[in-house]
């Protein structure tokens, strides 16, 4: 079975063709607001739209096929930003009614788990889930996938981004971050929120901004980058020792950050955990995570789809 998956929650325009053993493609187009500037959902939108019928004609190439061999077409639907969302479901529909096919309804957090679950080999882990928007500890029961503990405010990915653009940094500004920490050793102190098993990242990213202007960026960001990512990796361990799990899973986008990588890596050890994390291309969203997903639970497949902006990963029903 073939199915493709298209993925337009934020600044991602992805398509991929997948089926339940292999990516056949993954291409995108991702949107970049100008100096200064965080994600402006409407101009997203129109990038969305600009560029979806270039991003499928270059997955269909990469893929060797044409429309008529697509089985199956899977949706991120939610959560997300509804004008982006909105583009998403508007091709999927087109492509539905044009191939006489139906579509999956594709949580966007549980493509980031699955993907990289098939990557990584990892069996029943212990999840760490970050990105832009999201910062969720799972883990797979009865069904669902079941939180831990979470953001309270905003995602550690935006955390990053917003320090960034406050230092004057170009988007995506979490790589630079990360880049400016590895030049300083030297830390600042800043605000520690863990709240039981949930995190807040709005005060720190206040606290580290104000901090900008008295010290160099790059101790600045270094002081932000250990702090947000100790008190990630503090409930992830708590969450670890709970559920005394074998293995952890590191997924989203911000796993492409090395030093949270290392942390993760030392104290899954510590816990005799084994660590993983799948390759680069499928940290960030990408169209390839929902085409996949979207062969897992193939029996969801329906004629008609409706954005869902603020669907939770545990309202997502599994087949499992």
């Amino acid at each position: 079975m073939k199915c493709l998956g298209i993925e337009s929650t934020a600044h991602t325009l992805g398509i991929g063709i997948a089926d339940q053993n292999h990516v056949i493609a993954n291409e995108k187009d991702v949107y970049k607001p100008e100096k200064g500037e965080g994600i402006i959902p409407r101009e997203a939108a129109e990038h969305h739209k600009r560029v979806k019928e270039e991003v499928l004609e270059k997955a269909l190439q990469k893929s060797e096929m044409n429309k008529e061999d697509i089985d199956l077409i899977a949706i991120a639907n939610g959560p997300g930003l509804p004008p982006c969302l909105l583009q998403g479901a508007e091709l999927a529909r087109k492509l539905s009614k044009e191939l006489n096919t139906d579509i999956v309804p594709v949580n966007h957090c549980i493509a980031h788990i699955e993907i990289a679950k098939k990557e990584t080999k990892a069996e029943d882990p212990l999840v760490q889930y970050v990105s832009g928007g999201n910062t969720q500890i799972l883990s797979h029961a009865d069904g669902r996938y079941r939180i831990y503990g979470e953001t309270l405010d905003i995602g550690i990915g935006n955390a990053f981004d917003k320090l960034a653009r406050s230092m004057g940094l170009n988007m995506p500004g979490g790589p630079k971050i990360m880049k400016l920490a590895e030049e300083s050793n030297k830390y600042i102190e800043l605000p520690y929120t863990v709240k039981g098993m949930d995190l807040s990242f709005s005060g720190l990213v206040t606290q580290a901004s104000k901090k900008y202007g008295e010290h160099e960026k790059k101790h600045v960001a270094n002081s932000f980058q250990e702090t947000a990512l100790s008190m990630l990796v503090e409930v992830t361990e708590r969450a670890l020792a709970h559920t005394k799990k074998e293995e952890l899973l590191l997924t989203g986008g911000v796993a492409l950050n090395n030093r949270l990588r290392e942390m993760n890596e030392k104290m899954a050890e510590e816990h005799g955990a084994s660590f993983h994390v799948p390759k680069n291309e499928y940290c960030g969203d990408n169209g390839a995570m929902i085409a996949y997903t979207g062969t897992i639970y193939k029996e969801k497949a329906r004629k008609k789809i409706d954005i869902k902006p603020k669907w939770r990963t545990n309202q997502y029903k599994t087949n499992k």
